[in-house]
């Protein structure tokens, strides 16, 4: 017979202690959330050994008292959930913390001290935790706010030592648990110590949390200068939601998606809606290989927001999701179009590193240099003439004062200049790259590239005014799919109708199978294998909330067009083209970059120059 028994408080303790802290970083997270909860401007984190043997937090919020420090150290103590809520506020939690887990936990497996006292008392208290053995209340020295002092991490677990990583790993895990919260509240000063060299320490930014200049100068600090200068606000509003933050523009990328950032109520959270948000705000300037860099922050009411969903409150669910979701695209993509032309400080800087002596090779070392040459060859298309579309654009820059000043170069001073982002033409090199001079330098384009972005930008205008052209099947095609994906897509028809693919239920499900009927599908479309397209859709939405699997496909193929239809390289342009090219791209939203993320231009200024050829 199995022998049930109970389990010993102590032991209860360390397995519940597990679940919230599961490595150093875990630890220090859950402290410094706490302090900022206790209305700390300035939290100051100390490691030794990656937080294996030390983890010390100093805060200068509010402070607690002698009972409330003694009640901190008891499991499913808080002040942050009132007495006889019933549970009613668990969906309404506006603070970090919420189970009063932490402290006790820390202390279970771990030498805890706690040092706090109130800013309206002259004197400090200390509390200490040994594995789970509490001492007394005791007078000690201190400042206002709250000392935590974690020694010998796991002591009373040593089996869980065997599972954390060096202490470098293990520093750099805390490193980015604190600059995740430095993003989320740059009205706090935070700095990290680690056996005692200083590595990094990040001054409170003035103007509040959701300050847009703090906000910028903090990701500036954090994700480096490039990102700073390569950042363009996002900024969205809708049904008591609020959306803002910063988002790389699509030349400053990155091979993978680290360099993205939620924070949502103050709480940095890690959630597949933002990837999938974010791919369909880029997906018509990067390839599918790179991802920008970014960071959101969300306000939403608190009982619109689980947060208690996982035990690290790392992960939270939305009441509604697709509201969230369409706000992230929305904003982003309005804020893409906002930075027009603009391409990203870094190509020029990639630019002038080439001129370097020792540049090729050190790229070949890298294994670099060979797939950029590859991705070159690949950019350019075949050199095919066709000039309806330039010719056109001619004749407009012929009519511009511009053109007038260009009759005579030598009027064209620097003044006359300064109006014209992308300068005047001045030549063609290789028949591919026109050349411009700009009031205080110059830029070369990628002919090909630039009119590529500018067709295909004048296609989605065209969809968007006139709709997407349908084709009516001549006999009606059906569909086999799962049941689940059939329904699925049964209940999003009107939304696929508005993109031209019409679908009517054909019978009931059997065998887990049911089968839809395609009456009318996207002109662009037609012939294409329409049920994988359909089975993929239903795929999408399932991951992602909306039917992002045809829009892609309808951007793929317009991307594909205006490709065959664009100015190829090879092709020799007069004076008139390469200006009716530079001005259009002047004109036309995310011209900055092809479809595939690459500069379509290259600007380099004066001083740039004058630094090569050692006049500076």
């Amino acid at each position: 017979m199995v022998e049930i028994r109970r389990l010993s408080e102590e032991t209860i303790n360390r397995i519940a202690a597990g679940e919230v802290v599961e490595r150093p970083a875990s630890a220090v997270k859950e402290l410094v959330e706490n302090a900022i909860d206790a209305g700390a401007t300035q939290i100051d984190v100390s490691l030794g050994n990656g937080g294996k043997s030390l983890i010390l937090v100093e805060d200068n919020g509010h402070g607690m008292s002698a009972t409330a420090l003694a009640l901190a150290i008891e499991r499913h103590a808080t002040s942050k959930l009132p007495e006889g809520d019933g549970g009613n506020r668990m969906f309404q939690i506006a603070s970090l913390g919420f189970r009063g887990e932490a402290l006790p936990s820390i202390g279970a497996v771990a030498h805890l001290s706690l040092t706090s006292r109130p800013s309206n008392s002259d004197n400090a208290h200390m509390v200490k935790v040994d594995g789970g053995k509490i001492s007394d209340i005791a007078p000690a020295a201190g400042g206002i706010g709250t000392r935590v002092e974690v020694r010998d991490l796991f002591f009373a677990t040593p089996a869980r030592l065997k599972f954390l990583k060096s202490d470098r790993a293990e520093t750099t895990a805390v490193s980015d648990i604190l600059k995740r919260l430095a993003m989320a509240h740059p009205a706090i000063g935070f700095s990290l110590t680690s056996d005692g060299r200083k590595t990094f320490a990040y001054p409170a930014e003035t103007g509040g949390e959701a300050s847009v200049g703090a906000q910028l100068k903090r990701l500036g600090a954090i994700l480096g200068r490039d990102f700073a200068d390569n950042a363009v606000p996002v900024m969205a509003e809708r049904d008591h939601v609020r959306l803002y933050g910063f988002a790389g523009l699509p030349t400053f990328n990155h091979a993978t998606a680290q360099k993205q950032y939620l924070v949502v109520n103050g709480r940095p959270v890690r959630d597949k809606l933002l990837n999938g948000a974010v791919r369909g705000a880029y997906q018509d300037f990067l390839a599918g290989n790179r991802h920008p860099a970014l960071a959101l922050f969300i306000e939403v009411p608190p009982d619109e927001l689980d947060v208690n969903v996982h035990p690290a409150k790392t992960e939270v669910r939305f009441k509604d999701a697709g509201l969230i979701r369409s706000m992230i695209v929305g904003g982003l993509r309005a804020a893409l179009a906002e930075a027009g032309h603009r391409a990203s400080t870094t190509v020029a800087g990639q630019t002038m590193a080439a001129f370097r002596p020792g540049y090729a090779q050190d790229m070949s070392r890298q294994g670099d240099f060979a797939a950029q040459n590859i991705n070159a060859q690949n950019f350019q298309a075949p050199i095919t003439p066709s000039a309806e579309g330039m010719a056109e654009a001619a004749a407009e820059w012929l009519s511009t004062p511009q053109a007038a000043a260009m009759a005579d170069p030598a009027s064209a001073s620097a003044s006359s200049l300064a109006g014209l982002p992308l300068g005047l033409a001045r030549a063609q090199l290789h028949e591919t790259y026109v050349l411009a001079q700009t009031h205080d330098g110059f830029v070369i384009v990628d002919q090909h590239a630039a009119h590529e972005r500018l067709v295909y930008e004048r296609m989605k205008t065209q969809i968007a005014e006139a709709g997407i052209k349908r084709q009516i099947l001549l006999v009606p095609e059906i569909a086999e799919l799962e049941e689940d994906a059939a329904v699925l897509l049964l209940s999003r028809a009107g939304e696929l109708a508005d993109l031209g693919f019409v679908i009517e239920d054909f019978g009931p499900a059997q065998a887990g199978r049911k089968a839809v009927l395609l009456r009318e599908v996207p002109a662009m479309l037609y012939g294409a294998d329409l049920k994988a397209m359909l089975a993929d859709m239903a795929e999408e939405m399932r991951e992602l909330g909306a039917g992002l699997a045809l829009k892609e496909k309808l951007e793929d193929i317009a991307g594909t067009l205006a490709c065959h239809t664009s100015v190829r390289a090879g092709r020799r342009l007069n004076i008139d083209e390469m200006n009716a090219l530079l001005r259009d791209m002047e004109a036309t939203p995310n011209s900055g970059q092809c479809n595939h993320g690459r500069p379509t231009y290259v600007e380099l200024k004066l001083s740039d120059i004058e630094r090569l050829f050692g006049r500076r």
